[in-house]
Formats: C-alpha cells, sequence, structure tokens
C-alpha cells in the first residue's frame, strides 16, 4: 500500500494548501438544489479535489472523484476517522453547526483499528439477526397504516406522513423502542435537527437530547434483554460497555432514519416524474429496484460526508494533503465522475456506487440490505395501494431541502383517488 495516488502526468509538485481566496464555501450555497452544477465547476476548476470552506471558512477539503474517493476510504491508516487529529480545533467555536458531524465521539464512527472491528463486528452480528421477511411484513403494516390515514382524503404530503414515517418506525422498534410514543417523536424531530438544522434551530443541544434519550434505552435494556438489535448489542460476547452501545445505536438510528426517508422520497419523485418508471406502476419495463439504485447514482440521500483526518503529509488528486487536514468525501460527486461515466449515462443497474461508502468504515454488513428492504417495502406498498397517485404539483416546483449534505425533497405532494377503508 503506498501513501499517495499518481502525481500529475507531467510531473510538478502538487500545489500545497490553497489560500482561502481561492475556496469554496459550502455554506449558503446557491447550487444547494442543483448540487451537480458545484461538482462540474469545481471539477472544472480544482480538478478530483478541491479546495473548500466549511461554516466559518473552516479550511478543508472535497473529494470529488470516484478513484480519490475510492482511495481515501480504503486507506483508513492514511485517512482516519478520528477527528481529534484536525488541525484546526483551535477554530472551532462551541456552537459550529458541524460539531455533531465532527466532534469526536466514541462511537463506531470515530474508533480505529481493533476497536472498530470489533463494534462494526457487534453491530452487523446484531442486524444480521434481523429477520428480513420479517422486517419487510413490519414496513408493510406501518405502511398500511400511514396510507390508511390518508388514503380517503385523495391527497398526501408524502414525506412528512410517509416517507420519514416508515424508516423511524421500522428502526425504532428494531431497536426496542415503542413505536409512535411522544419520546420517539421527539427524537426523530432531534435526529433531523442534529443532521440537517436550519437556520435558527441548535444541532448540537438537539444532538444532546437524542444521546440522552438512547441512553435511557440502553438502561432498561440492560433491565430487562428484549429481542432487539439494542438488547443483542449489551448481550454481545465482544462485552461492549453501555456507553459504547449508546454510541453505536445512536449511529444505527441516525444512518437509517433519514439517509433511508430520503432514498423513499428521492425514489417515488423519480418514479413519478420521470416517463421511463412513470409506466412501470401500470406494467412498464423498469423496475422499483432499477429506481432505487438510479436514486443511489444520481441523488444519493448522503451527498457529501465530513469527513476523513489526514494521518501524515500525502498527496491525493495532485494535491500536497498537510497531516490534520480535513478530508470530505463527495459521494455525490463519486458516483457521477464523467471518468467513470464518460458518456453521461449512469448505470442504473451497476451497483458498484459509494453510497454506502467504502472499506472498513463503510456501512457494517447487512444494513445495506436493511435499507434496501425498508425503502422497497415502503415504496411498493405506496404504489400498490395508491395505483393511480400522481404529482400534485408540476415537477418543477419541488424542491430540495437546502442541503449541501443530506439530498432530501422538502415536500413530495401527491393526489389520487380517494380510498375508503
Amino acid at each position: 500500500m503506498t501513501d499517495s495516488l499518481p502525481s500529475p502526468p507531467d510531473g510538478a509538485a502538487p500545489p500545497a494548501c490553497p489560500a482561502r481566496g481561492t475556496a469554496v464555501r459550502l455554506s449558503g450555497l446557491a447550487y444547494q438544489q442543483t448540487p451537480e452544477q458545484l461538482y462540474r465547476t469545481l471539477r472544472r476548476d480544482h480538478g478530483p479535489v478541491a479546495p473548500v470552506l466549511l461554516d466559518n471558512d473552516i479550511p478543508a477539503w472535497l473529494v470529488l472523484g470516484y478513484n480519490e474517493v475510492s482511495y481515501v476510504t480504503g486507506n483508513d491508516e492514511l485517512f482516519a476517522r478520528d477527528s481529534r487529529r484536525w488541525s484546526q480545533w483551535d477554530h472551532i467555536p462551541p456552537d459550529w453547526p458541524l460539531l455533531p458531524y465532527v466532534g469526536y465521539q466514541p462511537s463506531v464512527l470515530f474508533v480505529e483499528g481493533a476497536e472498530h472491528q470489533v463494534r462494526a463486528g457487534a453491530i452487523s452480528d446484531a442486524l444480521d439477526a434481523v429477520d428480513q421477511m420479517e422486517l419487510a411484513s413490519l414496513c408493510q403494516d406501518i405502511g398500511y397504516a400511514l396510507i390508511a390515514g390518508f388514503a380517503g382524503s385523495g391527497q398526501a404530503e408524502l414525506m412528512t406522513t410517509y416517507a420519514h414515517q416508515v424508516p423511524m418506525r421500522a428502526i425504532v422498534q428494531l431497536c426496542g423502542m415503542p413505536a409512535g410514543g411522544l419520546d420517539t417523536e421527539e427524537l426523530v424531530r432531534d435526529l433531523r435537527l442534529s443532521l440537517d438544522a436550519h437556520e435558527g434551530e441548535d444541532p448540537v443541544a438537539a444532538y444532546g437530547r437524542v444521546q440522552a434519550r438512547i441512553e435511557q434505552l440502553v438502561k432498561e435494556r440492560r433491565a430487562a434483554p428484549g429481542d432487539d438489535v439494542t438488547s443483542r448489542m449489551l448481550l454481545h460476547p465482544a462485552g461492549l460497555t453501555d456507553e459504547a452501545v449508546v454510541q453505536d445505536v445512536i449511529t444505527i438510528i441516525a444512518a437509517a432514519q433519514q439517509p433511508t426517508a430520503n432514498w423513499i422520497g428521492n425514489s417515488l419523485r423519480l418514479l413519478l416524474t420521470d416517463d421511463r418508471f412513470a409506466t412501470t406502476v401500470a406494467g412498464g419495463k423498469l423496475s422499483v429496484g432499477q429506481a432505487l439504485n438510479e436514486v443511489l447514482w444520481l441523488d444519493t440521500p448522503t451527498q457529501n460526508f465530513i469527513g476523513r483526518w489526514a494521518a501524515r503529509d500525502t498527496q491525493l488528486g495532485g494535491r500536497q494533503i498537510k497531516a490534520g487536514d480535513c478530508v470530505v468525501m463527495s459521494f455525490a460527486a463519486a458516483n457521477t465522475d464523467p471518468g467513470v461515466w464518460p458518456d453521461g449515462h449512469v448505470g442504473a443497474e451497476n451497483s458498484s456506487h459509494l453510497s454506502f461508502s467504502n472499506g472498513e468504515h463503510r456501512c457494517p454488513f447487512p444494513a445495506p440490505q436493511l435499507a434496501d428492504v425498508i425503502a422497497r417495502t415502503a415504496v411498493e406498498t405506496l404504489l400498490e395501494q395508491l395505483p393511480d397517485v400522481v404529482l400534485g404539483v408540476e415537477a418543477h416546483e419541488l424542491r430540495w431541502r437546502p442541503s449541501i449534505w443530506m439530498r432530501g425533497l422538502g415536500t413530495l405532494p401527491v393526489i389520487f383517488t380517494p380510498v375508503l377503508h
């Protein structure tokens, strides 16, 4: 294993960390509705690794190239996950909006080496015990109940009433929490705030409330274990501490809820707006599965992920990366890299996208399969129950949530023939 990618063809030394004036601010972007324009511009001006400024003008590198993102995610020792390596901590205020992403927590997201292998293994074992047929049945029942709540009206806003609700209710039940309770609803709201807060909202405080609720869940399951993911992690032969389980259950819920909800919403948007899929409900050629996979290529729920931190000086995509630099991985840009798809057409049936990351810190097995079960069942159930569903607005009126990190619709209004149950 080498410490660097090949140098530029001309053999010139890669440029050092650029001056702030050459970097692009990722906060308050005009590109939030059309991020693909941002990625094209950055590739044109900077190549596969671009200098960017995070909130408060904190410098970082945005990795745009498919090969470069694959390299970063496949080299954990060089591009490590422990954020305490970051050279910018002296400049980070305590209320920094991205702190929930980068503030070190002793969770599976940040631990490294042998400890990461143990923690990831415990998560995999706990998730692998989930019966996928039972999960599909659970999601179908959740979908039926949700649809029954609005089917008689002939109209609905699907992001709030359906896309976010199905994975939330499924994952909290898998983790041992009661579905539909007030504390569960508050947990989901705080998860959204911690990952995708709007102006005036406090993501740091929201994360604190999430942690307190999961601490209570772990305490309850330690006293009375059940047939759920949290209990299986507490009872795992690895002997995880309660603190470790708290952090890793938060990771599981956060990774399962909002990204899967946006996967559902983005897929429904594609099915309802693209002529290749719009006929599928009436017997067309392309399947829900193909729509789900195409979304992972073109509208992946996790656009950009912060991050990795260089363990030592190295080179990446013709750039000189200094020890302690923050590297942000753009899964959205990598998945649409023209070097991978030179003709501009992304192959919907190809599953080599990077939407679940890559390497040791990728989504642990079988999390992607469980997310697929949840998303696929949610979409198929809706189309089965409301076969003539169509958009309630023109396609161009749909708006994405203003985030450079997550890709999801703000609302998805639809209309259909009322169904009386």
